[in-house]
């Protein structure tokens, strides 16, 4: 078996150019109050990984350019396009109007379990996730078609909003 690593060029990545020519996946995030610029970069790289249309960052956001995100992105907040929105709620009945399927990533009543959804083809979604300790808004989660929750086992109730996103982006393009 043979278990060398790949070099970078060996590995046939787009250039940040060509990444922006690629169809469109329908698939945008949006970023309720993230604080951390670093989670905030580390969506931005993760985005660009399952190449996601659009990082929305919304409220208290950090937002391109900044060292902190670009330490994180490693450059993919040059790739992934991006707009800033003061409100969460706003951004979000901007995409309902625009057809998306708004998501949030949020323990609730009536949430689903990651590992039973399977989005639509040809759907476009929203998904949110939400500020590092209280989560998504509750209004912006009233406002959402859904919430999905991943089931985890352990003693915590959450995981980091960076590795939130990696988890269901990847099941979202797993699917579509």
């Amino acid at each position: 078996m043979n278990n060398r690593k790949l070099l970078n060029i060996e590995l046939g990545r787009v250039t940040a150019q060509e990444y922006k020519e690629l169809p469109e996946t329908g698939v945008v995030v949006v970023l309720d109050n993230i604080r951390s610029a670093h989670n905030v970069g580390s969506v931005f790289r993760t985005s660009d990984s399952f190449k996601i249309d659009k990082v929305w960052l919304c409220g208290i956001c950090a937002v391109p350019p900044s060292a902190e995100i670009h330490k994180s992105a490693l450059g993919a907040e040059d790739s992934v396009a991006w707009e800033y929105v003061a409100d969460t709620l706003d951004a979000v009945k901007r995409l309902k109007e625009e057809g998306y399927t708004v998501v949030c990533a949020e323990q609730t009543v009536g949430s689903v379990m990651l590992d039973t959804f399977r989005p639509e083809p040809g759907r476009k979604y929203a998904v949110v996730f939400g500020n590092e300790v209280s989560g998504v808004r509750q209004d912006v989660v009233d406002a959402a078609d859904m919430c999905l929750e991943i089931p985890q086992f352990g003693t915590k109730h959450s995981l980091n909003v960076s590795v939130s996103a990696g988890v269901i982006l990847w099941h979202f393009r797993l699917f579509l």
